[in-house]
């Protein structure tokens, strides 16, 4: 499974979404595990974007099978971003191809 950090910025309908029922926007592990996904975690940040979700998927088809059903309820934007483990990262690097 391939780690993806999804930065999620609310939408102005996310944003009174939020004030009447901050618990909906807790994405919930159901829902990504009926996509493929695996949910790790979850943060709320201050700064550009509102929430930080880490979600373990398969491959790229089905986290952005994820991420577009995402969008599409129209409270939230998201930006998805691979990550790799360090430990990994570190060991590519020293491979020579």
């Amino acid at each position: 499974m391939k780690t993806y950090i999804i930065l999620t910025e609310l939408t102005e309908d996310g944003k009174k979404t939020i004030q009447n029922d901050p618990t909906g926007m807790k994405i919930s592990n159901q829902s990504i595990e009926n996509r493929g996904g695996i949910l790790v975690d979850q943060y709320a940040l201050l700064g550009p974007w509102d929430f930080l979700t880490i979600i373990k998927a398969k491959d790229e088809k089905t986290i952005f099978r994820i991420t577009t059903e995402l969008d599409a309820l129209g409270t939230v934007k998201t930006t998805t971003l691979p990550a790799m483990p360090i430990e990994d990262f570190i060991k590519n690097i020293l491979t020579k191809a």
